[in-house]
């Protein structure tokens, strides 16, 4: 008995066999590739329940091995950290950066040598005027204090060298 003599019949994917079928698609083509689509749609739901198991596997291991999500979650932050680290687009950063920080603090150390020229001139003047020598102008009180601002503003931008860590700043916190 020939299937077109039962009229047509209708695939599980819609496609009908007796003359319904896609242009330059022969009915046993058609039932080839149903077949096929068959035994696909069979091994993928295969894979999925095997991919459940390895998953529920390895879940198990990891419980056993006392690896929780959040030290996963750690170790993957610390690779990516890792390997930003090793960009080339972070080096190329950090060295504009570094440059830039080595130039902010040159053009400070320039303007605080100015700054400290400027009031040597003012104190020099000064002292002409009111009769006071230079070092009495710089133990001053309120050059004293000018001068720790001047500082503190210095180290604040360049850091300390490893000579002046001993020094101590009696206004550290004070504002510029």
């Amino acid at each position: 008995m020939d299937s077109s003599e039962h009229g047509p019949s209708v695939s599980s994917t819609g496609v009908a066999s007796g003359g319904n079928l896609p242009p330059g698609l022969t009915e046993e083509e058609a039932e080839e590739m149903q077949v096929e689509l068959t035994k696909v749609d069979d091994e993928i739901q295969t894979l999925r329940q095997v991919l459940v198991a390895k998953e529920r596997h390895a879940a198990e291991l990891k419980r056993r091995l006392g690896i929780s999500p959040i030290s996963e979650i750690k170790q993957n932050l610390t690779k990516g950290w890792h390997e930003v680290q090793c960009s080339n687009a972070y080096k190329r950063t950090q060295e504009t950066l570094s440059q830039a920080g080595q130039m902010t603090s040159a053009a400070f150390s320039s303007m605080g040598s100015a700054i400290r020229n400027q009031f040597g001139e003012m104190s020099s003047n000064f002292s002409m005027r009111h009769s006071l020598s230079m070092p009495a102008m710089r133990n001053s009180p309120s050059f004293k204090t000018f001068e720790d601002k001047v500082e503190n503003m210095k180290y604040k931008v360049m850091g300390q060298s490893n000579e002046e860590t001993d020094r101590s700043h009696t206004s550290n916190n004070a504002p510029f």
